[in-house]
């Protein structure tokens, strides 16, 4: 009796223990699910430069807004919260009030100047307070890069810039040019060249459907992709073909590229692609790969024409002046016939819109048609692969869109200040006004996250893209109802409306669409 009773109490004790660590563990559960607020304690601060007050804070992250002021000394953020010290004293107080206070938009792929159009107001006043260069293989060919730079950073700079340099300057300044098989010792000078320049550039950029790029085997592409892995630097790439029926396969080149080094997509597009299944095709191949262990990334642009050089549409045998003149002499016929089928594959001579002068806005059919010419014959024989360039309506609607929801997409604007295409000027706004407030396709927090953390992310560039204490102060004030893209491709150089204050490193340089006097953009130069 008294072992069955010693019994029962032992079975008791278990299932009160068993019950207890159950719901020890259900507790446990419960507190896992809500993580504690980070406890930032205030610091001894008695005086700021910029105070940016009761506005709604979007950091970038993709977290939802949440209301603080933002405290700036000099370049940086030196807080965020509310800073009680009675005693504080404030340079200028900006109220953000029922605004939307973001990090500046970061253009992972962008053209232009600097020396000659420093204050890249188009960028500002679309948001962008950092743009990327030295794209599609082509950078700069000054031979003392940093000395260059230099010269740029001393320029009244609206933005900051980051450069790439180019796989295809890199072939003119080691006097490969054109040549499809190098030699060892000539692939060697590009190694050493490309090694040089990478202690100043966040990377290389390749251009493999333009000369001297396109003639570029494999072979070289890895030999260069190692070099710029050993650097923990990238290769950012306008991919071999942009062609629905190439596209595949040039990801899967760039691709065995990122067997050595982080590799992203230039402006992502399948031209003549359609519909949302293809463009989950491509989406699907992208995630194969960076799944296995590949580091590959991708952006766009939100509009359906791309904007390139003429020459897109003439054969590889003749795209340079040489070569041209050879192919007209010998393979006129054959020379024809590539480019008729060509621009009828691309939608037709009504879907080209020229951006050049004298034939500005006009497009190739009307171009043509002004000299009776058909449209093979006025490209042979009144511009020729180096006489224009333009916009080409070859993306389908659907499919770029389905991209553009995609977590891995970046955003891109592939624009300048000069450019005939409403991108250089429209880009961002675009973004928020089409795909965020009108048509819902992103959610701001989203978009937002697209355009400053994710490219910081990409570019791997420190105290960018997003707020924390210490990061710099590249700051937007908005209000995305009021958010404006003008910009079209009659009229591509107005600017941007809404974007009400942009702060470059902590200084106001655009106030209600009055630009200052006094810039505030750096070259930013890799750690």
């Amino acid at each position: 009796m008294k072992t069955t009773l010693v019994k029962s109490q032992i079975l008791i004790f278990a299932l009160l223990l068993f019950a207890s660590c159950k719901n020890d563990k259900i507790e446990t559960k419960k507190v896992t699910q809500s993580e504690p607020e980070e406890i930032v304690v205030e610091p001894n601060i008695d005086s700021v430069d910029v105070a940016i007050i009761n506005g709604n804070i979007l950091d970038g992250t993709g977290k939802k807004t949440y209301s603080a002021n933002i405290y700036i000394n000099s370049d940086s953020i030196v807080y965020i919260g509310n800073l009680t010290n009675p005693n504080l004293k404030i340079g200028k107080t900006i109220d953000a009030k029922g605004k939307t206070v973001s990090p500046g938009f970061i253009d992972l792929h962008a053209h232009g100047n600097p020396l000659s159009t420093p204050d890249f107001e188009n960028f500002l006043a679309m948001g962008v307070t950092t743009i990327v260069l030295g794209q599609d293989g082509s950078s700069t060919s000054a031979k003392d890069l940093a000395n260059y730079l230099k010269k740029v950073d001393e320029q009244n700079l609206g933005v900051n810039i980051v450069e790439f340099v180019g796989h295809g300057t890199l072939r003119n300044l080691a006097g490969i040019g054109t040549k499809s098989k190098i030699t060892e010792t000539e692939l060697e000078k590009l190694k050493a060249l490309l090694k040089e320049r990478l202690q100043y550039t966040f990377g290389l950029s390749t251009g493999l459907e333009y000369a001297p790029g396109l003639y570029a085997e494999e072979s070289e592409l890895i030999a260069l992709a190692k070099v710029v892995g050993e650097q923990n630097k990238m290769i950012m790439s306008h991919m071999r073909n942009e062609d629905d029926d190439a596209i595949i396969e040039s990801i899967k080149e760039l691709s065995r590229q990122g067997s050595n080094t982080r590799v992203h997509i230039a402006h992502l597009k399948s031209v003549y692609g359609k519909g949302a299944e293809r463009a989950n095709e491509i989406l699907d191949t992208i995630k194969k790969i960076r799944k296995s262990g590949i580091k590959l990334t991708a952006d766009m642009y939100p509009y359906m024409a791309s904007y390139t050089g003429i020459s897109i549409v003439f054969p590889d045998w003749s795209k340079t002046p040489q070569q041209f003149a050879v192919a007209k002499k010998t393979r006129r016929k054959e020379l024809e016939d590539f480019i008729r089928n060509k621009v009828n594959l691309r939608n037709g001579s009504e879907a080209t819109l020229l951006g050049s002068a004298p034939y500005t806005g006009m497009t190739l059919a009307e171009a043509a048609a002004s000299k009776n010419k058909p449209f093979e014959q006025f490209l042979i024989e009144d511009l020729g692969p180096q006489g224009s360039s333009g916009a080409y309506f070859v993306m389908n609607k659907e499919l770029q869109e389905t991209f553009l929801k995609d977590p891995i997409m970046g955003i891109c604007s592939d624009g300048s200040k000069t450019g005939h295409h409403p991108r250089g000027h429209g880009t961002f706004a675009k973004i928020i006004e089409t795909y965020v407030v009108k048509d819902s396709i992103l959610s701001l927090e989203e978009a937002v996250r697209k355009m400053t953390f994710y490219a910081a992310e990409i570019l791997q560039l420190p105290k960018r893209g997003t707020f924390a204490i210490g990061n710099k102060a590249d700051i937007i004030i908005f209000e995305p109802n009021n958010i404006k893209a003008p910009a079209d491709y009659v009229n591509p150089h107005q600017l941007a409306k809404g974007f009400e204050k942009v702060l470059v490193n902590g200084k106001l340089v655009r106030d209600n669409e009055k630009l200052a006097s006094e810039l505030s953009g750096k070259v930013l130069l890799p750690k």
